[in-house]
């Protein structure tokens, strides 16, 4: 076994965003496209030649090829251990998890979340640093400088290894432990809910299903679920990760889980479903004819923390990304705890849990988490509405109305446009920025403009600035529009659109979402020209 010095040229196209480097398959296929940017990240952070260092993803197709560079490049770089899910999986929230429990340098995390997989569609790559979160942005521009410059990679000329059998093993003399992928997470979602009392509500008659997408939390809500909790064999569906989940879309909303949500909308509906991503770090929530919308679902967690064993402590805060609903706000107004808003993106919410700042924390894109760990975790979430149903003994419905009656409705829809030409949303969002400065006072419709700006975020904590993250137009009502651009997709880009108004009166809590936001819509619509910039009569998905 010999470390070979392979002589390469930079790629134009490798800068992380949020979630990473996230490209085609085809694009990491390409001779030395993976191997450059995993190079790069040994390169910026020299302190993981002491690892341990810890790898796995979502199972998607080339996860196990790149697990195999990944391992051959970490032991050329002096990497002396790396922890390996077995079969290279890992759910985003679980590698957290192990990065903490462990101490790790880092992580290394191959996934392209809620994206298509298989041959022709999406594959992802990001670090995470030592706290368990993705890469902040001085980490990842320093990646994107690398990247620009690299010239040569090192990789160790050795066999692949069986990346199935459990124990330890060697690359070069690089340790590699090949750990259970489950079994530690579940053991921590044991220590922070009561399992005791949710196995007692399935023994007495709860329904539910569990709808893994043929992605990576399969196995665990298989293990968590029906062994730990003794729901009956079947309640988890599609719990085997395969590498194309199964030719679906790993994205759990009712457009792209509607089987489950037909379902629950069914005559024979069970008390509960959920649904979880590709890589486990989203969730969607409902109850028997009735969906709850991630906004709500942070609300509620957190009106009702203190039902589950790991937070009746002291909550020290909650944090929403600025698109998601200001439902959150009003709870934590009620409980006398501060309330966050920042920018889009994980890594924000990161900064908070390590000073303490927060406890929970969510955002609109159906993800929600806590200071367990530093990603979202969509199977944590679906865990603690399960708790919280367990000890109200009330059905989602009954819970969300009753919350809707002490802190009122924020009505709040998201408008996706996926696969927009760039040059169209970036006009888009650009000719929007530059009606920000004229449009308060404005009367649009029956709505007067309050505010209009490019959100900034000031980062509590280490003072750093984040500019243009997204357009917001509030009303004198309280009511707001947001525009934004996200940087998940492959292939053009996806504009998303917020809409959000604030009802009191229990009377008006049981409209329909679109009916109520309706002039809303079309203001958003009429104000940025999406039709006539983008050619789109309506969203991608409505959420």
């Amino acid at each position: 076994m010999t470390v070979e010095i392979v002589v390469t040229q930079p790629f134009t196209d490798q800068k992380p965003g949020t979630s990473g480097l996230r490209k085609k398959v085809k694009v990491f296929e390409k001779p030395h496209y993976l191997e450059n940017f995993v190079q790069c990240i040994f390169d910026t952070q020299h302190e993981m030649e002491d690892a341990p260092l810890v790898v796995g993803g979502d199972g998607r197709y080339y996860n196990r090829q790149a697990i195999q560079i990944i391992l051959r490049i970490a032991a050329a770089n002096g990497c002396t251990r790396v922890i390996l899910g077995q079969g290279g999986i890992l759910s985003t929230p679980a590698a957290s998890h192990l990065i903490r429990k462990h101490q790790a340098r880092g992580g290394i995390i191959l996934s392209a979340s809620h994206n298509p997989g298989g041959p022709d569609e999406d594959f992802g790559i990001k670090f995470n640093t030592p706290n368990g979160g993705p890469a902040p942005e001085k980490v990842t521009e320093a990646l994107y400088t690398a990247t620009r410059h690299i010239n040569r990679y090192r990789i160790l000329d050795t066999p692949e290894i069986d990346l199935d059998k459990l124990g330890a093993t060697t690359v070069g003399d690089m340790r590699v432990d090949i750990v259970d992928s489950v079994s530690d997470y579940a053991d921590l979602m044991e220590q922070l809910f009561d399992f005791d009392k949710i196995r007692e509500r399935f023994q007495s008659g709860f329904r539910m299903r569990f709808d893994a997408m043929h992605a990576v939390t399969g196995p665990y809500a298989r293990e968590i679920i029906e062994n730990r909790l003794g729901a009956p064999k079947g309640t988890v569906v599609n719990g085997v990760p395969l590498e194309d989940f199964g030719h679906g879309h790993p994205d759990p909303n009712l457009v792209y889980a509607k089987e489950l949500a037909d379902y629950l909308f069914g005559p024979d509906a069970p008390d509960f479903g959920a649904a979880s991503d590709g890589d486990g770090d989203r969730n969607m929530v409902l109850g028997r004819h009735f969906f709850v919308t991630p906004s709500d679902s942070l609300a509620v967690i957190l009106a009702n923390a203190k039902l589950a064993p790991g937070y009746r402590a002291l909550l020290t805060g909650v944090a929403r990304s600025m698109p998601t609903s200001q439902a959150a706000d009003r709870v934590a107004a009620k409980l006398g705890l501060p309330c966050y808003e920042t920018p889009t993106g994980w890594k924000f919410f990161g900064n908070l849990l390590d000073a303490g700042k927060i406890t929970l924390c969510g955002e609109e894109s159906f993800g929600t988490g806590s200071d367990h760990v530093r990603e979202k975790d969509g199977l944590w979430a679906v865990l603690f509405w399960m708790n919280i149903l367990a000890e109200r003994r009330q059905s989602v419905a009954e819970i969300v109305r009753e919350h809707w009656r002490i802190y009122g409705r924020n009505y709040y829809t998201r408008h996706d446009y996926e696969a927009v030409d760039s040059a169209a949303a970036n006009g888009l969002v650009d000719a929007l920025r530059a009606a920000t400065a004229t449009l308060p006072g404005q009367q649009l419709g029956s709505y007067t403009v309050d505010y209009a700006d490019d959100f900034r975020y000031v980062d509590p904590i280490d003072d750093s600035v984040s500019e243009q993250q997204g357009i917001r137009i509030g009303f004198k009502d309280g009511s707001r529009i947001v525009y934004r651009l996200s940087g998940t997709g492959t292939e053009g880009a996806t504009l998303r659109v917020y809409i959000e108004a604030y009802e009191a009166d229990p009377a008006q809590h049981d409209l329909d979402t679109q009916q109520a936001l309706a002039e809303l819509i079309s203001i958003a619509n009429n104000l940025a020209g999406i039709r006539e910039r983008t050619g789109r009569n309506e969203p991608t998905v409505i959420t």
